[in-house]
């Protein structure tokens, strides 16, 4: 399938028909918002259509090669009913919107703009993008989901496709990607030259519904060949840390190297007991939106606070759960060592269900050791 792609996807350009049938995927808002003067709402609305118009695409050119054997539904084609996020939940899900998600004991840890099985039954995946902000961070990402999707199907390659509506190729990530003969870096008609095709279209539209659509299926049918008990996964790497950190040997960087251990996305070490929350304050320092929280502050704003790491970085994070709003503020921490918030954590996502049923475990020497194995800078010994 990537050879063929590769060598044929250029002759492949959005018509006005495709173009006009993506916005089935949209709702009125978004709809209303691609012409907007408002360039944020606008540019959000285009990233949304021109995915859409990336999937209509597939629809008719797997209609064309054998090289695609299935392509999963997706947006206004995704089945119902879909389930509403819960704790406990693992594999893979559509979203509300019909968006096709990976959830790990709830959380999303993936999210793919198209799945797809090739000709050798390989499960393939899809990125689009419209703006080169989009990135950033963005060979971490492609490559977590290689291992994601190897794992879960079994499959020692993964092909990836990246779609965009400008030229990548002079993008270093890019060319790092090109490299990698499992990819296909493919460059589609800019969004400006699609909305000119429909700019003053004025005819009655007509959605083309892919009914009987002989490469559709559900993504939640693709069979998975391996057992997926994130949560399981999670606490081994958790407890294999804590005996690192209980070794006392100050800072540490495992590599984790395991197939289960490498999907671990964050670890979750428990929540604070108070003591912890005010080593914490007096050693680090925190601060939300400018204003630092004493460890007197503390239990008037916030009724828990989770410590965690990023992986495979172990970057340090605080979750401290609001009283004011039901949310948790993320903390992160900075070079001179201080937790800053950076972003909340909004209840409609698994991952605030997880830190939910996160009880106080840790009290302050086990928290302070737990800082120290992970943290950027080293504290004062005065």
């Amino acid at each position: 399938m990537i050879p063929w792609l590769n060598s044929n996807f250029r002759h492949f350009k959005p018509t006005a028909a495709i173009a006009i049938n993506a916005t089935r995927h949209m709702n009125k808002i978004e709809r209303r918002k691609l012409f907007s003067p408002d360039i944020e709402p606008m540019r959000t609305a285009e990233g949304r259509w021109f995915e859409a118009i990336v999937y209509e695409m597939f629809l008719d050119i797997s209609k064309k090669s054998d090289t695609i054997k299935y392509l999963a539904m997706k947006g206004a084609d995704a089945p119902d009913p879909r389930e509403n996020v819960k704790i406990g939940q693992n594999g893979l899900f559509y979203s509300k919107y019909g968006d096709i998600t990976i959830r790990g004991n709830g959380q999303d840890l993936a999210e793919f703009d198209m799945l797809l099985v090739d000709s050798d039954n390989h499960v393939a995946f899809a990125e689009v993008v419209t703006s080169p902000s989009d990135l950033r961070e963005f060979e971490v990402e492609i490559a977590y989901k290689k291992k994601l999707l190897g794992y879960l199907y079994g499959q020692k390659i993964t092909p990836f496709l990246l779609v965009s509506s400008f030229d990548l190729s002079n993008y270093t990530v890019v060319k790092r990607l090109t490299k990698d003969k499992t990819n296909a870096i493919i460059h589609t008609s800019s969004c400006e030259q699609i909305k000119s095709l429909v700019k003053h279209y004025r005819p009655r539209i007509i959605y083309n519904l892919p009914e009987n659509h002989p490469k559709l299926i559900r993504a939640t049918e693709i069979p998975m060949k391996n057992p997926f008990d994130y949560k399981r996964y999670h606490d081994e790497v958790k407890n294999r840390l804590f005996t690192d950190i209980n070794r006392g040997q100050g800072k540490i960087h495992p590599a984790i190297t395991d197939q289960t251990g490498e999907l671990v996305k964050k670890v979750l070490y428990g929540g604070l007991f108070p003591p912890a929350v005010k080593a914490i304050c007096d050693t680090w320092g925190m601060t939300v939106r400018g204003k630092t929280i004493t460890p007197e502050d503390f239990p008037k704003l916030y009724s828990k606070a989770v410590i965690a790491t990023d992986m495979p970085g172990y970057e340090l994070i605080i979750y401290l759960r609001s009283k004011q709003k039901k949310e948790y503020h993320k903390m992160i921490q900075m070079k001179d060592g201080h937790f800053k918030f950076e972003r909340p954590t909004p209840p409609k996502v698994g991952f605030f269900l997880w830190l939910e049923s996160i009880q106080p475990t840790l009290g302050a020497r086990i928290t302070m050791q737990v800082l120290d194995a992970f943290t950027i800078r080293e504290r004062s010994r005065e």
